[in-house]
C-alpha cells in the first residue's frame, strides 16, 4: 500500500510540474500590453485598475478581505468597496484619497497580459506619470464626466504624445453622475480630438465608463444602450500592437565589463533593441571598432538568439576597448555619437531651469556633465504654442540644446525609445530635475573639432616657470574681495609671476556688459567667465577672478572646467550687516529702499560655500593678513615655491 500511495504521489506531482510547465508556455505565447491611466486629480485612475483586478477574478481572497476591511477605514464610497485602495499603497495616499507615486500591477486574460502603470494626477508629481509614460504602449486618459477637459488632462495627454505614445483610451469616467448622458459624453470626446488632433496619436478610443459600479469596463453597459463600441477590457485584449520595435537596428548599452578570470571577458547588459546572434558583425559606437560576437551568454547557458529586453553577456572574437557607458551597436545603422544635440524637456524641480547651469546628464548606460547652452522655447500646454523664454518652472515643457562634457551616444527619441532619454540630476541635491527626449544631434557637433597645437598649457607654463591656477574670490558684495585679490596679485607680480584679476565689475564693462543681475544673466556672467579663466590658465596664467559668484553650482561648473587643483574656492565670509555697513558703492542702501531689484543677500540669495579651499573670516584682521592667509595656500599647493617671504611685505 505504501508503495502503491509513493506512485500516485509522484504520479500527481509529475502531473502538477506538467500543469505549471503548459500554464507557462501558454503565458508565454501570449502578447503583452504595457498601458498607463492618466489625468487630472480624482479622475478615478485608480478606481479603474481597481475594478479590472475586482472583476477579472485576479484578486485572492485574502487581498479581497483587506480590501474590506480597508475601505471600512479609508474609504469614500461609504458601505461600498473603494476599489483605488487596491493600487493606492502608501498610507499618506490612503490618507489623503489621492496617488503619489506610480504603482504597477500585473494582471492576464485568455487573451493578453498586461502591465499597468497607475500614475499621479496632482501637477506636483507630474514626473511620476512622465516615469510610468515612458515604457508605456498606450495611455488611458481618465476625464471626470462632471469636470470635462482639464488643464492636467492636456498635460499628461502632451508628455505621453511627447514619450512615443501613440494609442489613447479617452475614458469619460463618472458618467454616473451625469445620468449616463450622451451628451455630454460626445461635448468631451469634441473637445478632447480638438486639442490632440495635433498630437500624432495613432487611434484615440473614446469609452464611456463608471469605475465605481463597472459600467463598461469589462462588458458592455445596460445604462448606455446609446453606446455600441467595445468595453474597455475588450479594446484592450484586441488593441494591435505596434511591431516596430522588432525592426530596430540592435543596441546594446554595455553596463559591466565581466572578467571573472584571465580566459574570460564579456560585456554584460540588456538589449536595448535588435537582436543578435553569434557570427553576427558588430562596432563599438564611440571608437567605430568592429568585431563579432563570439558567444552569447546567459544564465540558462549559452543563446544562439538574443533579442530586445534579454539580459546577457556577449563575448566577442576580439579585444576591443570597450566599457560601461559605450555601446555594441549594428554596423550599417549606427547611432550618433556627439557632445551637441536638441531635446524636448520636462522640468520637475521646484527651482527653475536656467540655461547655462552645469547639471549631471544620464542616459541608458552613460553619465557625464551637460549644460542647457540655449532654451529655445517654452510650449503652451493649452494652445501648444511656441513662447520665447528664459527659463524652465515647476512641469514645463520646452526645446532646448545641450552641451556635454564628453560625447554620448545617441539615437533619436522618436527612433528609439531607449537610447533616445535621459534624465537631468542635481548636482548638489542629487534630485532628479528633468526627463528629456532627444530629437537630433547639432551639426556644430560634427562640424567643429579641435584642432592639435604643438604649444601646450604645461610649456607655456614652464617658459613662465610657474604653475598655472584660479584663485577664485566669491562673496557677498563690500566683502573686500576685489581688495585682497588685488593686494596678492600685486605680491605675485613682485615675485615675478604672469598673472591677470578678472574682477566682476570691470568685466560687465566689456565682455558682459549685455547682462542683467536675474538668475539667469548671473549664471550667464559667471559661465563666460569660466571659459575666460580657463582659457587663461591655458596660457600658464596665475588668474584671481573676484566676484560675488552666488550659486554653488555654478562655482563648481567652473571648478569642472579645469584640471585637479587648478581652482582654488577662497571665500571671503563677511558678515551681511558689516557690508551694509561699509557700502563702498551705496548699493545696500538703493536695495534696501527697494530701488535695485535682484540684489545679492537682500532679494536674491547667495549660498555659502560648504567646502572651500580657503576661509577668510574678514571681521577684525586687516587686508594684509587675509593676503598672507592667501599665501599660505598658494605653498601649501605648489604654487609658490623657493623665493623670499620678505618680498610680501608689499
Amino acid at each position: 500500500m505504501n508503495s502503491l500511495a509513493q506512485i500516485d504521489q509522484a504520479q500527481e506531482a509529475e502531473g502538477a510540474a506538467l500543469d505549471i510547465n503548459a500554464y507557462m508556455a501558454e503565458q508565454e505565447k501570449k502578447s503583452l500590453l504595457r498601458f498607463l491611466t492618466c489625468g487630472s486629480v480624482d479622475d478615478g485612475k485608480s478606481t479603474l485598475i481597481g475594478r479590472l483586478l475586482y472583476d477579472t477574478k485576479l484578486i485572492f481572497e485574502d487581498q479581497l478581505a483587506a480590501l474590506h476591511r480597508d475601505s471600512r477605514k479609508h474609504g469614500t464610497n461609504g458601505e461600498d468597496i473603494d476599489f483605488a485602495l487596491l493600487v493606492d499603497g502608501l498610507e499618506a495616499e490612503r490618507e489623503q484619497g489621492i496617488t503619489i507615486d506610480v504603482a504597477y500591477r500585473f494582471f492576464s486574460t485568455p487573451k493578453r497580459k498586461f502591465i499597468v502603470a497607475d500614475t499621479p494626477g496632482h501637477e506636483q508629481y507630474t514626473r511620476n506619470m512622465a516615469t510610468g509614460a515612458s515604457t508605456a504602449d498606450l495611455a488611458i486618459v481618465l476625464v471626470d464626466a462632471r469636470q470635462g477637459v482639464l488643464r492636467q488632462t492636456r498635460r499628461h495627454s502632451f508628455i505621453a504624445s511627447l514619450l512615443g505614445i501613440r494609442n489613447i483610451v479617452l475614458a469619460v469616467n463618472k458618467i454616473d453622475l451625469v445620468d449616463y448622458s450622451q451628451d455630454v459624453f460626445e461635448r468631451i470626446v469634441e473637445e478632447y480630438q480638438e486639442f490632440a488632433g495635433s498630437l500624432g496619436f495613432k487611434s484615440v478610443r473614446a469609452i464611456p465608463l463608471s469605475a465605481r459600479f463597472g459600467d463598461n469596463v469589462i462588458a458592455p453597459s445596460q445604462n448606455m444602450t446609446w453606446y455600441d463600441g467595445p468595453a474597455l477590457l475588450q479594446y484592450l485584449e484586441d488593441v494591435p500592437l505596434d511591431n516596430a520595435d522588432e525592426a530596430k537596428p540592435f543596441r546594446f548599452p554595455v553596463q559591466y565589463v565581466n572578467r571573472p578570470n584571465l580566459d574570460f571577458r564579456g560585456f554584460a547588459g540588456t538589449i536595448a533593441s535588435g537582436s543578435v546572434a553569434p557570427g553576427d558583425e558588430v562596432v563599438v559606437a564611440k571608437s567605430g571598432k568592429s568585431s563579432r560576437v563570439k558567444r552569447i551568454v546567459s544564465m540558462d547557458g549559452d543563446l544562439e538568439l538574443a533579442r530586445e529586453g534579454e539580459a546577457v553577456t556577449l563575448v566577442l572574437e576580439d579585444e576591443v576597448e570597450l566599457s560601461r557607458g559605450n555601446m555594441l551597436v549594428a554596423p550599417d545603422a549606427r547611432p550618433d555619437v556627439a557632445d551637441q544635440f536638441a531635446a524636448h524637456l520636462v522640468w520637475f524641480a521646484e527651482q527653475a531651469l536656467i540655461p547655462g547651469r552645469s547639471y549631471i546628464l544620464r542616459t541608458e548606460t552613460d553619465q557625464v556633465t551637460a549644460t542647457i547652452t540655449d532654451l529655445k522655447y517654452r510650449i503652451d500646454i493649452n494652445s501648444f504654442a511656441q513662447e520665447a523664454a528664459k527659463s524652465l518652472d515647476l512641469n514645463e515643457v520646452g526645446v532646448v540644446n545641450v552641451s556635454t562634457q564628453e560625447a554620448v551616444v545617441f539615437d533619436a527619441y522618436g527612433s528609439n525609445r531607449s537610447t533616445g532619454s535621459f534624465i537631468l540630476i542635481d548636482r548638489l541635491t542629487n534630485a532628479t530635475v528633468g526627463a528629456g527626449m532627444i530629437d537630433f544631434a547639432l551639426r556644430r557637433a560634427s562640424n567643429v573639432h579641435w584642432q592639435a597645437l604643438d604649444v601646450d598649457k604645461a610649456s607655456r607654463a614652464a617658459r613662465k616657470d610657474q604653475k598655472p591656477a584660479v584663485l577664485w574670490f566669491t562673496g557677498l558684495s563690500g566683502s573686500g574681495k576685489s581688495t585682497v585679490a588685488n593686494l596678492v596679485e600685486k605680491r605675485l607680480a613682485a615675485l615675478g609671476k604672469h598673472t591677470y584679476i578678472l574682477d566682476g565689475d570691470n568685466v560687465r564693462h566689456g565682455l558682459n556688459r549685455d547682462l542683467g543681475f536675474t538668475e539667469e544673466d548671473r549664471v550667464e556672467n559667471i559661465r563666460r567667465v569660466g571659459e575666460v579663466a580657463k582659457l587663461m590658465v591655458d596660457a600658464g596664467l596665475i588668474v584671481l577672478v573676484s566676484f560675488i559668484s552666488p550659486f554653488a553650482s555654478e562655482r563648481r561648473m567652473v571648478r569642472e572646467l579645469l584640471s585637479d587643483g587648478e581652482f582654488m574656492e577662497i571665500f571671503v565670509d563677511t558678515p551681511f550687516e558689516e557690508c551694509a555697513r561699509r557700502d563702498p558703492k551705496g548699493l545696500y542702501a538703493k536695495a534696501l529702499r527697494g530701488e535695485i531689484k535682484n540684489f545679492t543677500g537682500v532679494d536674491s540669495p547667495y549660498e555659502r560655500p560648504e567646502h572651500p579651499e580657503l576661509h577668510l573670516e574678514t571681521v577684525g584682521r586687516s587686508t594684509e593678513e587675509l593676503a598672507s592667509e592667501v599665501e599660505k595656500l598658494l605653498i601649501e599647493r605648489g604654487i609658490l615655491f623657493n623665493y623670499d617671504q620678505s618680498s610680501w611685505s608689499i
